[in-house]
């Protein structure tokens, strides 16, 4: 069965009108959005080149036969070439007025239609009544016309093209075979018919067809395109791997998890197709401006018209070209390019930062945030947890403590036994060797060496056998006050020290606190953890403001409090008991990679494992927002400068002959309008997302919990 290129649904063929054909191969669409995503910058890029070659060089040459020659025989060579540009290049205005008429409302297609089919029909009509009508033709009017705002939106699809190609680009990084092994036989089938539990070999320099994990081999693997990390990670048996992931290195084999649509990069894609077809409110307010434009300037027009033919008897060549100049200097491209050319530019920009925007308003309000609050683990810090301690009694020393705990926990895989080995191999600590190891679920780890009894057990099973940890009571004190959580080493039941563990801080994470304290964004941290851990962390990275020991539910509560105060709250979550308040808040952040946080979490998704991220996401939106608003005012102004001089203003002070060539600077100026927002658009490409970006006038701090 076919499947999406993009988001990687499967489609069944008999519903297969959504299909493009592109490079010999047959593409099946599951959405209308992807189908557009996909074929934007091809077919339509595509047909308007085709236009513009025909259109540009009959333009020219209706100009060069209308004002060097002028004779009746090449006036009527104009009228033969400004009928094919007004016919095969314009047809696309001619759809575009019929389409608005059916759905009885009125967008630029219909001024450019109206206006450029006066000027042409008018100048037939003198050519073939010349006794009736003013001499005078406006062919090269006409044509320029279509073919300056034909090449406008030409610029607009290659704004389309560059701003979209982050979505073009997932759709081919998944191979579309793979060779699966099932049982001991080994064969190559398509992608679209593996399934959760297949175990996939992947070769040197091949593409990881699915999401699972990694069973046999070790190998680098290059997850730039996925995640951003510019460097290929090291992913051993038991590491997890994504689709469209690079390997880089050996031969490996990756038991499925997930396939298809349930891969990340297909969530992914999902979420940026999403993103390039959503409709911001303020999309919507220009569609809304433009379709009572519209209509407000055809009566302009017209009144300007008939003005100047009935009440000044300035003749009936000026009345046209009056309402020619009014509807193409007031057509409102500039509208339509506003809102798309900078939202389309704003999140691939993104994309390529590692921010994804989900839903059709996560930009504006991840715009309006002031106050973000985060969770504590797995998003300010890492979590893998890591010995941040050794505690030492007589005789033992810390490279001791740490060779005993070592040998203990060596043949375990649990998370502290990870950390207890990684902190001796870090140290240059050798493991002794230690036999008889038990591991007692929930108490700790048992084993003998040397003919002793070594035992790593937790505070309360230590306890329970009598330990007295009075040599050990400073550091004890200590660890308690830090938060973090500790084992106590026995020998023969005598304390001889103690490991505490924590979580390290994640990388990135200074920067981005001292980012959203630059651009004037309080934060504060909402963590279910304890309130010592929660303060010390707090302390370290001089957030003042911590709500400690809070439930699912209460960290629900405290976004709804600062809601109710009038804050703009961004919750920053990593997984599923952040839910509620990834929902709750006015924008809910998801940090990390996980396939169940790409689908269910908040209105943004950091590809990258990064809180660098959120600072980051918040000033793209904010960036691109302005560049909304910023394209918004400038159409507007556009046209409250230029309207006037198209019905007259300039009469008294060049007389009537300047209506000959206001048409055309008209359609220039038109055209010039949309290019600046086009080009101001594209410029959010090259921002920098720094301290200092977006900011904004400090805020009071709402209420504390913690």
């Amino acid at each position: 069965m076919p499947t999406d290129p993009v988001c990687g649904m499967y489609v069944d063929r008999s519903e297969t009108s959504l299909r493009l054909e592109r490079e010999n191969r047959t593409y099946y669409f599951c959405s209308a959005a992807c189908l557009r995503a996909f074929a934007s910058p091809a077919a339509e890029r595509r047909e308007l080149r085709h236009r513009l070659l025909v259109a540009w060089p009959l333009a020219i040459a209706i100009v060069v036969l209308e004002y060097g020659w002028g004779t009746p025989s090449a006036l009527w060579g104009c009228a033969v070439l400004a009928a094919v540009v007004q016919f095969y290049p314009g047809s696309a205005f001619y759809a575009g007025t019929l389409d608005a008429f059916r759905q009885r409302t009125a967008n630029m297609d219909v001024l450019i239609a109206v206006g450029s089919s006066a000027a042409f029909a008018y100048s037939v009509a003198t050519l073939l009544f010349p006794g009736y009508l003013p001499r005078g033709v406006y062919f090269d009017a006409s044509a320029l016309i279509v073919t300056l705002i034909l090449t406008g939106n030409y610029l607009e699809r290659l704004t389309r093209a560059r701003a979209g190609s982050a979505l073009l680009r997932l759709g081919e990084l998944l191979p579309s075979e793979a060779r699966v092994v099932r049982g001991e036989k080994e064969s190559t089938v398509p992608v679209s018919e593996i399934v959760p539990g297949d175990r996939v070999r992947v070769l040197p320099g091949g593409r990881v067809p699915v999401d699972g994990v990694l069973r046999r081999g070790s190998t680098t693997i290059d997850e730039s395109l996925l995640t951003g990390e510019p460097l290929p990670v090291a992913r051993g048996a038991g590491d997890r791997v994504l689709a469209g992931s690079l390997n880089a290195e050996g031969a490996i084999e990756v038991a499925a998890t997930a396939a298809g649509s349930d891969t990340f990069l297909a969530q992914v894609g999902r979420l940026l197709a999403d993103a390039e077809a959503s409709r911001l409110p303020l999309r919507r307010t220009a569609d809304r401006i433009a379709a009572v434009f519209v209509p407000v300037v055809l009566v302009l027009a017209v009144t300007a018209s008939l003005f100047w033919g009935l009440v000044e008897h300035a003749g009936i060549a000026v009345s046209v070209l009056v309402f020619v100049t009014v509807a193409i200097t007031a057509c409102p491209c500039a509208f339509g390019l506003a809102t798309p050319a900078a939202i389309l530019v704003g999140t691939g920009r993104a994309a390529e930062e590692g921010v994804l925007f989900r839903g059709e308003d996560a930009l504006e309000r991840a715009a309006r945030v002031d106050l973000v609050l985060t969770d504590k683990t797995g998003t300010l810090t890492t979590l893998v947890p890591e010995v941040t301690s050794v505690g030492t009694a007589a005789p033992y020393t810390a490279a001791g403590v740490l060779a005993a705990a070592a040998g203990l926990e060596s043949g375990a895989d649990h998370p502290l036994a990870r950390a207890v080995v990684a902190a001796a191999r870090a140290r240059g600590v050798t493991p002794a060797h230690v036999d008889a190891v038990q591991v007692e679920a929930g108490q700790g780890v048992r084993g003998r060496y040397a003919g002793r009894r070594l035992a790593l057990l937790r505070p309360g099973a230590a306890k329970a056998e009598g330990a007295d940890l009075s040599g050990l009571r400073d550091w004890v004190r200590s660890v308690e006050a830090s938060g973090d959580t500790w084992s106590v080493l026995l020998e023969d039941g005598v304390v001889r020290g103690g490991l505490s563990f924590g979580v390290g801080l994640a990388g990135g994470v200074r920067a981005a606190v001292a980012t959203l304290r630059e651009e004037r964004l309080d934060l504060e941290i909402v963590s279910g953890d304890n309130e010592r851990a929660v303060r010390r962390l707090a302390d370290e990275l001089g957030i003042r403001i911590v709500h400690a020991n809070a439930s699912p539910a209460e960290k629900v509560e405290i976004v709804r409090s600062y809601a109710r105060t009038g804050r703009r709250v961004a919750f920053v979550g990593d997984g599923i008991n952040d839910a509620a308040a990834l929902a709750a808040a006015d924008l809910g952040i998801a940090i990390g990679s996980g396939t169940d946080v790409a689908r269910e979490a908040g209105q943004v998704l950091l590809v990258r494992p990064d809180f660098a991220g959120v600072p980051r996401s918040i000033a793209i939106a904010r960036r691109t927002v302005a560049r909304v608003r910023s394209n918004l005012r400038w159409a507007v102004g556009y046209n409250v400068v230029l309207l006037p001089v198209a019905a007259g203003a300039l009469v008294p002070l060049f007389g009537l002959a300047v209506y000959r060539f206001l048409p055309i600077v008209g359609a220039l100026a038109m055209g010039l309008s949309s290019t600046t927002v086009v080009l101001a658009s594209l410029a959010l490409r090259w921002d920098t997302y720094g301290p200092g970006e977006g900011a904004r006038a400090p805020v009071a701090p709402g209420p504390s919990t913690g």
